[in-house]
């Protein structure tokens, strides 16, 4: 009976012992990223015979079962979700901040009327000289402010593709580190400390992946799990211990597409589905700033190979170049400027020419063009702006509702350790009752 009594006192030692070595592990790592609450499940153990007999069972104590993880695989899945979801809308807002910025900053606006503006006064005077030099400046300043504004751009799209390059190389070590965790998770013992920090560590990686672009999961009775990378239809990307290779191809317009083992993938959410649909934007508003500095270029060129020069020769190109970074001025010397029409005496004050150049490009209206570009690149930020916020309100509430389930807290480990204290010191009683009965018996047999 002694005995029996000892070995049942022993085994709840035991039991307390490891809630309360799991309590302290837990208060511990209440900081740890990733991190999972760990709680212990103790059976109780019972055999038929032995000296401890109650009707057929003998009571045996208890024992640790398995080391358990508070997690909910939903509540991770929705944190994959819309952290993804979230990742995808910063980048893509931070594209379209930096476009409205190039076209706001470089001041090729406020040039180009400024150009009109000049063409104006010109027509008051057509043969002054200070007049058509400053029509030629003001050429030269509105050249330059395109090719400021293509450099922008150039400069958004490298960073983008830059970032995207770096975000790659991190997914596909992420793959590895899975597929070795999976393989470790085969070889953990079930419900050890050790099979805990694995899928930990697992699910970290999965946010972490979940965050340059969509994943979808299949998870195995052993913890291992199967991802696939992008949408309609994923790609394999882990399976088991083998993981495959994320790559990107750069378009002739700077765009990008993505393949998985040469598979294409589009990433539905995440930072490259961000800097994705941040390029395509980018290609777009690139396109439309080109055909207005081509068109202005036409524009004025056309109106001067119709007229004479101010010395009555025929009137020459002041633009060469058809896109926003090659526009440039060939015309130096303002005397060029074809004001007058074709076959007007040198020194002609008559500014038919001009007055059709002016009407030329209110006919193209470069300026309400480019307006119109601002406006809607300025449109997109603020709608994004709007999407941002709503998903970062979302991926928050995720995030909290995750921390309550199996996040760390304090107060209740607190308490926790005073519980299995209470076990522990109660357990440590039964084992010395035990011992007194035992030299009682021993007393009674001399």
């Amino acid at each position: 009976m002694a005995s029996d009594l000892l070995s049942i006192a022993a085994s709840g030692a035991r039991a307390a012992r490891g809630a309360l070595d799991v309590t302290a592990q837990n208060i511990a790592n209440a900081s740890s990223d990733g991190y999972v609450r760990r709680s212990l499940r103790i059976e109780e153990v019972s055999a038929s015979g032995g000296a401890g007999r109650v009707g057929d069972i003998s009571l045996s104590g208890a024992r640790i079962a398995e080391i358990r993880r508070n997690a909910d695989s939903f509540l991770q899945g929705e944190v994959r979700r819309t952290s993804g979801d979230l990742q995808r809308a910063n980048v893509e807002l931070s594209g379209l901040r930096n476009m409205e910025s190039a076209l706001e900053q470089s001041g090729v606006f406020t040039s180009l009327v400024e150009f009109e503006a000049v063409l104006q006064q010109l027509s008051g005077d057509p043969v002054d000289p200070a007049r058509r030099a400053a029509a030629i400046a003001e050429a030269t300043t509105l050249a330059n402010k395109f090719n400021i504004t293509a450099s922008s751009f150039d400069a958004v799209g490298d960073g983008l593709r830059f970032d995207t390059d770096a975000q790659i190389a991190e997914t596909n070590i992420i793959g590895g580190e899975l597929a070795r965790v999976n393989l470790r998770l085969t070889r953990a013992g079930s419900g050890s400390s050790d099979r805990a920090a694995l899928l930990d560590q697992r699910d970290q990686l999965l946010e972490r992946l979940a965050g340059f672009t969509s994943v979808s999961t299949q998870f195995a009775i052993d913890g291992t799990v199967a991802v696939s990378l992008g949408t309609n239809p994923p790609r394999g990307f882990v399976q088991g211990g083998n993981a495959g290779t994320l790559t990107s191809i750069v378009a002739a317009d700077g765009t990008l597409t993505f393949a998985v083992d040469g598979q294409a993938a589009t990433p539905g959410s995440g930072s490259l589905a961000g800097a994705s649909l941040a390029l395509t934007e980018l290609a777009t508003v690139r396109t439309r700033l080109d055909t207005i500095a081509a068109g202005l270029a036409d524009a004025v060129n056309n109106a001067q190979a119709a007229g004479a020069a101010l010395d009555g020769t025929q009137g020459q190109p002041i633009f060469a170049g058809n896109t926003a970074g090659t526009l440039r001025v060939v015309m130096t010397d303002g005397r060029g400027i074809a004001t007058a029409p074709t076959g007007a005496v040198a020194g002609s004050r008559d500014d038919t020419n001009l007055n059709a150049l002016r009407q030329s490009l209110a006919g193209i209206d470069p300026a309400q063009q480019l307006s119109g570009l601002l406006f809607d690149v300025s449109s997109k930020v603020a709608g994004r702006n709007v999407t941002q916020s709503a998903l970062e309100t979302i991926a928050s509430s995720a995030r909290v509702s995750l921390e309550a389930q199996s996040g760390v807290d304090l107060d209740q480990e607190a308490a926790n350790l005073i519980r299995f204290q209470q076990a522990f010191q109660a357990s440590g009683r039964a084992m010395q009752t035990a011992s007194e009965i035992f030299d009682t018996l021993l007393g009674i047999g001399r």
